[in-house]
């Protein structure tokens, strides 16, 4: 009789305290207390559990909580991971709290306590379930959180676990929203890889069930559009195997350029450049040559240029030279392949052909480049008559236009006629992309990223560089960069690795960029803003 008049007595103050703390929610506490008691052990009880964790989670009344929590794993007469989960829940929660909130007091009086709770909940729950209940899920996936955040040496190995556990919940009739929040938990900590193979899961469940093609489709936009690229990519992978092997041939083709657009390299918004050659070669695989048309053969060669696939970016720009030799883009693009030629992939003879071509077009933003480009290399070469008859006829062509390559070209003829060197930083440049000496300075040590990338007249544009100097015990290396080609209003300082700029006149300007180390030079890099 006491024990009965005792556990009646706890569990009135049970719901007295959870109606404390739970009613601004509007939460109807008895009937709430009365489901988890009254609840199996099973999938039954997770709402009831989720709700109650809300009510107290949303006022930080994480000690309470848990105390709650604790409460009913004594009168439960059967054991109840949920339980334990949401109790090592509770702790994680509080842990986070007073590190965001500095309750330093606490966290170190109490931190450790804290933390054993948290892996002796988790394991309870762990061991008490398969893989086969979204618990054992949720509890390896909070066990590898805690673990993460802590830096501590079982990271890998309960990353390991949760993984497995993964693996073994997709191979049943597992619910595959769980197999998503795994997913995007170990995508959130930077685990792309290793993410990719839980997307992959939840996407074969997907596809496992009778789903449309179109709704396949609208699934992985919506996924892209919340900005979930490495999940959007994977559901597209299946849409397309799916749409080659249901739709007829004619449609395939805009389906792949359409997805492949979306990935593309835009100024602002959702974009994975590789992702985006990945299916535009898949587009001209299906298809043949023919299967882009001139819109779409620019973006690609774009986009190839943005992730700095120079050689394949030159071959796609010159086809679209080849099949577009009137397009709009067709001298920029014939510039470019020009300049990449050149300067990238060493191969002058290619870069001349179109820089020629192009000088001997009426003026053109292009065309005036072509000529400064012609001069340059002329001049490196020590070929100064030549260099000269280039140049004049630069500025015999732009007349009153082009104010800013003819400043380039004006320095340049003062050096040739005052029987100077070329200005230091610009010849260093030349030097590491001309010279057979200097193949080693391929570009995979420094980037040049721009932004925007293309702008009207006058607009400012960001540029930055990145470099990587290699190991150098514990002093950080002091780097200088040294900047030449179209700079437009800036001049930037050696020891500048980034400056903001605008351009008056149109066209495809080249910035230049050799950076060196202590040791000597580290690599050079070569990027394009393009001024409409």
């Amino acid at each position: 009789m006491k024990n009965i008049l005792n556990f009646g007595l706890s569990f009135c103050i049970l719901i007295f305290g959870f109606w404390i703390y739970c009613h601004a929610a509007e939460v109807n506490l008895v009937d709430l207390s009365k489901k988890i008691m009254d609840s199996k052990c099973d999938s039954s009880i997770y709402p009831a559990l989720d709700e109650s964790a809300s009510a107290y989670f949303k006022d930080h009344k994480f000690n309470e909580y848990f105390d709650f929590i604790s409460s009913l794993v004594k009168q439960k007469n059967d054991t109840c991971p949920a339980l334990d989960y949401n109790a090592a829940l509770a702790r994680y929660n509080q842990l986070k709290y007073l590190e965001e909130t500095q309750g330093w007091d606490e966290y170190f009086a109490q931190g450790n306590t804290y933390r054993d709770q948290i892996v002796e909940n988790l394991k309870k729950a762990i061991d008490g379930t398969t893989p086969n209940d979204q618990i054992n899920i949720k509890s390896h996936m909070l066990l590898w959180q805690f673990h993460r955040d802590q830096q501590d040496a079982f990271d890998q190995e309960t990353l390991t676990g949760l993984i497995n556990a993964v693996t073994e919940y997709a191979k049943g009739n597992g619910n595959p929203a769980v197999i998503k929040e795994a997913a995007d938990k170990i995508a959130s900590y930077g685990e792309k890889g290793r993410s990719k193979e839980i997307y992959r899961m939840y996407v074969d469940k997907l596809t496992a069930a009778d789903i449309k093609l179109d709704e396949l489709k609208q699934i992985a936009v919506n996924f892209y559009k919340e900005g979930n690229l490495d999940l959007a990519e994977s559901i597209f992978d299946s849409y397309i195997e799916k749409a080659v092997k249901s739709l007829p041939k004619e449609k395939v083709v805009p389906e792949l350029t359409e997805i492949a657009s979306m990935f593309s390299y835009k100024a602002e918004g959702q974009k994975d450049m590789v992702y985006a050659e990945k299916i535009f070669a898949q587009a001209e695989g299906f298809g043949g040559k023919e299967a882009l048309n001139e819109e779409q053969i620019y973006l690609r060669a774009l986009n190839l240029e943005k992730s700095k696939d120079w050689a394949k970016c030159a071959d796609v720009y010159a086809n679209l030279i080849s099949r577009f030799p009137d397009s709009k883009y067709a001298d920029r693009a014939a510039f470019k392949v020009a300049v990449i030629s050149t300067y990238i992939l060493r191969d002058r003879n290619k870069g001349a052909d179109y820089f020629v071509k192009l000088a001997e077009k009426n003026a053109s933003a292009q065309s005036i480049s072509s000529l400064y480009q012609l001069g340059l290399l002329s001049q490196w070469d020590k070929d100064y008559p030549k260099a000269k008859a280039y140049y004049n006829k630069l500025l015999e062509k732009a007349q009153n236009n082009f104010s800013e390559t003819q400043t380039m070209v004006k320095a340049r003829l003062k050096e040739i006629e005052g029987g100077l060197a070329l200005e230091s930083n610009l010849l260093a440049f030349l030097d590491d992309s001309l010279k057979k000496e200097n193949s080693q300075f391929d570009m995979s040590r420094a980037s040049l990223t721009l932004n925007p990338y293309s702008a009207a007249a006058n607009s400012e544009i960001a540029v930055d560089s990145s470099a990587l100097s290699g190991a150098s015990g514990c002093m950080q290396v002091e780097l200088q960069y040294l900047w030449s080609g179209d700079l437009g209003s800036a001049t930037p300082q050696s020891a500048q690795s980034g400056f903001p700029t605008t351009y008056k006149d149109p066209g495809s300007k080249v910035i230049f960029l050799v950076v060196l180390a202590p040791s000597g030079t580290l690599d050079r890099a070569l990027d394009f803003a393009d001024i409409d």
